[in-house]
């Protein structure tokens, strides 16, 4: 067992290249899910806080966006090696106040982050690329200031996401991280003020949704939104952002399939998805959720699914043998709940886990659970679970399975598994989705990443991802 760290709370927000006091003397407290302990306390910022932060970042936009990319290139770098010092401290600070298992912190919301952040250091210099069209010089110019309006379920890397695009286009930033995860914030700045980002480039204002979100979306010397989150609440930044034209990119939810094909290696196939589905406990907007298994091979995979949820250990994040943490909150415990009692009395079958699966007494727990004989147009198959939850559904052809696999709201993510390459390559470009992973190929956090339908709009990563903070000009010459 890693000995828990203390988490010291918060009571500055970072504006202009310094840590200022807020306007008012409200406070969000943060909470470990694990133990149910207050672990710290936050601003809960105000109108006031985002007119400060968006004046700054309006001042520092045309100075920063006027520097050359290469300097831009630097300044990210020294952001990055300060960052890279922290990933001990950012791995116990989302193990605490998220629940994520140290292991998988440590690899993936400390790691991950630093691969991405690299990835626009040497974008960054390459952003002055031009096009020429006839007699027109097309230019990428920066869109302006950008609020990034982040999640709580990987707290820094869907920050560093945005920033990193965002600087590397040459916006200037306001970010306004999850209410329930703050802390890991935090770190970044810590880690932008020692790298010595020019006054006003990054600023930081903590608080809630409907105040300082809200306040954000609707600002008028805000170019543009980029929003991670629900898909409800998608719809409200639109909505305000519409207003006055602003732009807007949003990763919103999913509900992915994994098609498992006939002539697949079931094994790997289920093994694979049950540990996709399990991840930061179903709190991934890319899980797939649900196993969609040939008729034939069905009660094998329910059979496998089973064996290997309940293989995932529920427990404190810092214990070794934990594989499965808490969920973040109690109220979204109780939403996992609910779902899982809508799941039974709409037919499902309880394979593995459930409501009544034994879980730690203290800590916002819910067992990884399997769910059988699940019907495509039931609401476990249709809503956003994020939770530890797997529906496994039945198909008697490859067409079926892709209708199946098409019939929902949400299309950002997927899996194909096929012993035929061919074959699940032709299957992955009739799916409706932003990404599909065939054969359990590894994420590339250098590809674009986002949705279609209602799982949003625009791209996260990579060249793409940087082109979403550009305007595009032509000059006629």
């Amino acid at each position: 067992m890693t000995d828990r760290p203390h988490l010291a709370g918060r009571d500055r927000l970072y504006l202009d290249g310094g840590w200022v006091a807020p306007a008012g003397a409200d406070a969000i407290e943060v909470t470990d899910p694990t133990t149910e302990e207050v672990i710290g306390t936050v601003p809960a910022g105000g109108p006031a806080d985002v007119d400060a932060a968006v004046a700054a970042a309006r001042a520092a936009f045309e100075p920063w966006a006027s520097l050359a990319p290469a300097q831009r290139a630097e300044h990210l770098s020294r952001l990055l090696a300060a960052l890279s010092a922290r990933a001990d401290v950012v791995a116990t600070t989302v193990a605490r106040e998220l629940g994520t298992p140290l292991k998988v912190a440590e690899r993936v919301q400390a790691g991950l982050p630093l691969v991405v952040l690299r990835s626009y250091v040497t974008l960054a210099a390459t952003v002055d690329a031009t096009e020429t069209v006839r007699n027109s010089l097309v230019v990428r110019e920066p869109v302006g200031v950008v609020a990034a309006i982040t999640p709580w379920n990987y707290p820094l890397h869907q920050i560093v996401a945005k920033v990193g695009a965002a600087l590397a286009a040459g916006c200037t930033v306001v970010v306004k991280p999850a209410e329930l995860t703050p802390l890991t914030a935090y770190l970044l700045f810590d880690a932008a003020h020692e790298a010595g980002l020019p006054p006003g480039v990054l600023n930081l204002v903590t608080g809630t949704g409907p105040v300082v979100g809200a306040a954000l979306a609707a600002h008028p010397d805000v170019d543009m939104v980029s929003f991670t989150g629900s898909t409800a609440t998608g719809a409200q930044i639109s909505r305000a952002a519409a207003d006055r034209i602003a732009r807007v990119a949003l990763e919103l939810g999913g509900k992915s399939a994994n098609v498992i094909l006939d002539d697949a290696d079931l094994t790997a196939a289920v093994k694979v998805g049950v540990g996709n589905c399990l991840l930061n406990s179903g709190q991934t907007c890319t899980a797939w959720t649900r196993m969609l298994v040939h008729r034939s091979r069905y009660d094998e995979a329910v059979a496998l699914a089973a064996a290997a949820a309940s293989g995932y250990r529920l427990g404190d994040p810092f214990d070794d043998a934990t594989r499965l943490g808490p969920l973040v909150s109690a109220g979204q415990r109780e939403r996992v709940r609910g779902y899982l009692a809508k799941g039974v009395a709409d037919g499902a079958r309880v394979v593995t886990g459930g409501l009544d699966a034994d879980v730690p007494s203290t800590g916002y727990f819910v067992a990884p659970t399997v769910l059988a004989d699940v019907e495509p147009d039931s609401v476990v198959a249709q809503e956003e679970i994020f939770g530890p939850v797997l529906s496994v559904i039945a198909y008697d052809d490859e067409d079926e399975a892709v209708a199946i696999a098409n019939n929902s709201r949400y299309g950002l993510a997927g899996a194909v598994w096929s012993g035929d390459p061919d074959r699940a390559l032709r299957v992955a470009r009739r799916l409706r989705t932003g990404a599909v992973d065939i054969n359990g190929a590894a994420f590339n956090p250098l590809a674009p990443f986002g949705g279609y339908k209602q799982s949003g709009l625009g791209r996260e990563l990579g060249a793409h991802g940087l082109a979403e903070f550009q305007q595009l000009k032509a000059i006629q010459q």
